[in-house]
Order: C-alpha cells, then sequence, then structure tokens
C-alpha cells in the first residue's frame, strides 16, 4: 500500500473512532419550552433520568419559558449541533406555533427530530349551563338552537385548544366566540365558573377535573377511548375522524446533528419507552407512548404543522407577528 493509501486508511479509522465518541461523558442538555411544573417537566425529568441512566451520561433538564416555546425553540435551533443539546418538542412549539406565528426559525429545516416520546388527546368540556347534556350530539343541538355564539376559553390564540374549537366550527357550520387565556388552567377556572361555556383542553390538564366532576366531558380526540375516561366517546365515533389531534411530546435537537448520534439515541429513548415502570408513568397521566424512528418522528411532525397551517388560512385566522 502506497503512502497516499496508508494516509486514507488512517484517516477512515479516525472518522470511524470519531463517531464513537458519543455520549462524551459531559451532561447533555433537554431543554423544557415552560416554566417549572407541568406535564411537560414530567416528561423532560422522566426521560432525562431514564436516558442518564441507560447511557450512563448525564441528562440535564433544563426550563426555558417564554414566548410561547419560541426562546427554547431559538436557543436549540443556534445551539451547535454536536449532540449536547435537545429540547422537548410538542405541538404548540413545532405543531400549533408555525400555523400561527412567523417565527425566527424553520421548524423543519432548523432542526433534527429524533424521536416521539407520546401524545395525550384534547376533550371537549363544558361547565354548569351546558351540563345537562349528556352527548356530543345533545350538546350540538343545543348549541344549535342558541341565538347566541357559546363562548370557549382557550390557553391562548394559536394553540390547540383554540385552533380545535375553530375546526368544530368549520365541521358543524356552528358559531363559537373565542375567549384567549394566559394557559388553559385560567380558562378550565372559567368554564367551572359558568364564565365561558366550554374548553377543549389536553386531557392531562383536564382529567382531574373531570374526575371531580366539575368538569363534564363529551368527547375525545383520541381513535380510540381512553382508560381514564371509558364512557366518554371518541369523535370518530361520532362521525368525525378529522377530531384525531394529540397533544404529542418528543424530542429534538439543532439541525445538522451526525446520523450516528441521532441514531444511538432514537435507540435509546425507544428502549426506554418500553420499560414497564415508564409506561404505567405515563399512562397515569394520560399519555400513551408513540416510540418512532427519525424518519417517522419527523413526517409525523411535518404534517401535524401542515394541517394546523391549512385550518388557519382556511379559517382567515390573523396570524401574530411575534
Amino acid at each position: 500500500m502506497g503512502i497516499g493509501g496508508v494516509g486514507l486508511a488512517l484517516i477512515g479509522a479516525a472518522t470511524s473512532q470519531a463517531k464513537e465518541v458519543w455520549p462524551t461523558g459531559k451532561p447533555i442538555k433537554i431543554i423544557i419550552p415552560a416554566q417549572p411544573g407541568g406535564g411537560l417537566d414530567l416528561i423532560a425529568r422522566t426521560m432525562a433520568d431514564k436516558l442518564s441512566q441507560a447511557m450512563g451520561t448525564p441528562f440535564i433538564a433544563e426550563n426555558m419559558g417564554g414566548g410561547g416555546g419560541t426562546i427554547a425553540s431559538l436557543t436549540t435551533a443556534r445551539a451547535a449541533p454536536d449532540g449536547q443539546t435537545f429540547m422537548i418538542v410538542n405541538i404548540s412549539t413545532h405543531g400549533t406555533n408555525p400555523a400561527i406565528r412567523n417565527l425566527p426559525y424553520d421548524t423543519m429545516k432548523d432542526f433534527t427530530h429524533v424521536g416521539m416520546v407520546g401524545g395525550s388527546p384534547n376533550v371537549l368540556v363544558v361547565g354548569p349551563e351546558l351540563s345537562k347534556a349528556n352527548s356530543m350530539e345533545s350538546l350540538l343541538a343545543e348549541l344549535k338552537k342558541r341565538g347566541k355564539p357559546a363562548t370557549y376559553g382557550s390557553a391562548g390564540p394559536g394553540t390547540s385548544s383554540h385552533l380545535l374549537v375553530e375546526q368544530l366550527s368549520v365541521a358543524t357550520g356552528i358559531p363559537f366566540l373565542h375567549v384567549p387565556y394566559r394557559g388553559i388552567g385560567p380558562a378550565m377556572v372559567d368554564v367551572m365558573a359558568g364564565r365561558t361555556d366550554m374548553a377543549f383542553p389536553g386531557l392531562i390538564a383536564a382529567l382531574q377535573f373531570i374526575k371531580a366532576s366539575r368538569l363534564k366531558a363529551l368527547a375525545v380526540s383520541s381513535q380510540l377511548r381512553m382508560p381514564q375516561i371509558p364512557t366518554v366517546s371518541t369523535f370518530a365515533e361520532l362521525g368525525m375522524s378529522e377530531f384525531s389531534s394529540l397533544q404529542w411530546y418528543g424530542i429534538s435537537g439543532p439541525a445538522g446533528i451526525p446520523a450516528h448520534i441521532v441514531n444511538t439515541l432514537n435507540v435509546q429513548m425507544n428502549k426506554v419507552l418500553k420499560d414497564p415502570q415508564v409506561v404505567s408513568k405515563f399512562e397515569a397521566e394520560t399519555l400513551t407512548v408513540m416510540p418512532m424512528t427519525p424518519q417517522q418522528f419527523t413526517a409525523f411532525i411535518d404534517k401535524d404543522a401542515s394541517k394546523w397551517k391549512k385550518l388557519v388560512k382556511d379559517r382567515g385566522i390573523e396570524v401574530d407577528a411575534t
């Protein structure tokens, strides 16, 4: 073998070895696009703990709220693609936000999508004035007889709890009056108090109030009935299969992360999601684990964002410039 051949062989060996040096042993950051507390924290910290154990490298969950997830997303997109920075992406940061806001980043081009963690459906709930409705059909019949639009609370403009009711209006021809809040918690409080008629929160947020009979659930956006509320019909059962929305969560990093890092992390994520303790912990919070390959997760995000963008365009919903 000539000198040139030896040089190429050494370069190839060095490249092969370099690919194996991940994780490096340095702490790996998982950014949480929200303030401490709530479902995002639970998901991020559970995954961080389990990945730390599985890979022998500390995964550190760091809260970074603000801008509806925009600050965390921009920080992640600008990070070095070295496998040291990831974030929990979800329906807000990479599904509905791109549809309603002019973002300083592209949710597909500026990210490497590693894998799905899981999803939980939305649930349509009503307050005292509409609590006599015992089914989705009876609710719609009552709303059609009203002389004024029903009011609904959302977690804010452009969130799934806003856009799903817009989608319901398209499907039924029934007008609704949007009352936006800073988060789904205050919106549900006003539904329970009778100040607004209804809301479409994630089941993770609403379950405790449904079980306490403070909110009445009439339909859920999962494909199958949820074991936590088995008597509540799915929209699919009612002939409204377009309402198959999930509050989904996954892990992504900046664009350009080497494929061997992406694949290694994806394999470890999917092993964690087969852990019976993790499955049980997430199911208690109404989250169904949904392991995917990086390619499947990327296609899932693209399809979800496209759905919301079409709805916003068709409804003429004004896009927030922030």
